[in-house]
């Protein structure tokens, strides 16, 4: 940005905190804009002000197949908007007169010491919101510390993604419907000395409406899918002789897989995908490490009920035997401090740092990340709670 912009951009940011800015004629059109989130285009990640900034200039980047792909969910969408919507039903109880000048968002999970609670998801793909994915994904985590869930149908393999991380990810794991493939994989992943597993549970079907209208023979799909190409073409399925008709789910995967699962590595275990009470009690039975709340980002059933509406009712449950994380609509450090009021020991974000990789890559990914960080700071301040310890299900009504 040259220093006239910048200039201007300050005399917008001053007139619109002055008192006397009511009182003066209409400005023109395109400094009005430059004040409204829905046409704030950010021309640089250090501009963007909320993860809704990012997603502005992601729009911009991407052709309509991957906005799409992004952004859907299944059916009518009513679980995807209910996530969001499950949020903004909570409200903050601000709190006054509380020593918090000194915040430590600092915790404890699966063995880690984090700086932060916010995890970044597990998402395929990601060669869709940027030419090199999961590697400006990984770059961009390991600036703020943050933890980086892979997924195996990830545009890269887990070592390169380590390496761009600089430590050892968690994994989340696609079951598949053939057992030797899956400890093939395991094997893989153990390697690179990753410690935590994620067995997704959620998809065993879905119906995705608004993608399956895309040809994707055609030029903007073509653009990274080579036709005829597989779930077995994958990165992390490359050197195992996977069929070509591999299935990336197990509609047949039960208690007893998982039991089997859990005693094949020395990984802890984490279950995702959970919504139910009753399923979490039979994830205890089966002595999971950690239950991951999760119904896709609103991409699995259509069941049109939130993870924060399910997370209550999974936390009474499991009365912190295992650690509880959530997903789903998280936007603001107002949402991870409701999660976390609630009962969620971490929360995962997908979209947000998706938008930030699409906008503007590595950069767009840190400073999603430094804004979910600094706005939860912000919310604990407002809650009168200086610690993560001091959040309870009193900061929210």
């Amino acid at each position: 940005m040259n220093s006239t912009e910048h200039s201007r951009r300050k005399l917008m940011q001053f007139l619109a905190s002055s008192p006397l800015f009511s009182a003066m004629p209409a400005l023109p059109t395109m400094a009005a804009q430059r004040l409204d989130d829905r046409d704030y285009i950010a021309e640089s990640a250090r501009w963007a002000v909320n993860v809704f900034d990012m997603e502005n200039v992601a729009l911009r980047n991407w052709n309509q197949a991957h906005w799409t792909y992004i952004s859907q969910g299944v059916d009518d969408e009513l679980t995807l908007r209910a996530n969001r919507e499950g949020y903004e039903r909570l409200h903050l109880r601000a709190r006054r007169l509380i020593d918090v000048s000194a915040v430590n968002t600092q915790t404890e999970l699966l063995g880690h010491t984090l700086p932060s609670p916010v995890l970044l998801a597990p998402v395929g793909g990601l060669g869709m919101a940027h030419a090199d994915g999961d590697m400006e994904v990984a770059r961009g985590a390991r600036t703020g510390g943050h933890k980086m869930i892979m997924s195996t149908a990830a545009t890269f393999g887990i070592e390169e993604i380590t390496e761009a991380r600089g430590e050892p990810v968690w994994y989340q794991l696609y079951p598949t419907d053939v057992w030797d493939i899956t400890q093939r994989i395991l094997r893989r992943v153990e390697a690179t000395g990753s410690d935590v597993l994620f067995l997704t549970t959620d998809i065993p079907a879905r119906n995705q409406d608004r993608m399956r209208r895309f040809d994707r023979s055609s030029d903007d799909c073509s653009e990274c899918h080579i036709p005829g190409t597989t779930f077995a073409d994958k990165a992390m399925l490359q050197g195992l002789n996977a069929p070509a008709n591999l299935n990336p789910s197990n509609p047949s995967m039960d208690w007893d897989y998982v039991k089997r699962l859990r005693d094949s590595t020395d990984m802890k275990l984490v279950i995702k995908g959970i919504t139910q009470p009753e399923d979490a009690r039979l994830a205890l039975r089966a002595g999971v490490d950690a239950i991951h709340i999760s119904n896709h980002g609103g991409r699995a059933e259509e069941s049109g009920f939130a993870t924060i509406d399910s997370l209550p009712e999974i936390v009474d449950v499991v009365r912190g035997r295992i650690p509880v994380i959530v997903d789903g609509g998280i936007r603001r450090g107002t949402d991870i401090l409701k999660a976390l009021a609630l009962g969620a020991d971490a929360v995962c974000v997908g979209r947000p740092y998706i938008w930030g990789l699409g906008a503007f890559g590595q950069e767009g990914v840190a400073k999603v990340m430094q804004i979910l960080d600094s706005e939860l700071e912000v919310a604990m301040k407002q809650a009168g709670t200086p610690t993560l310890a001091d959040i309870t299900r009193a900061a929210v009504r």
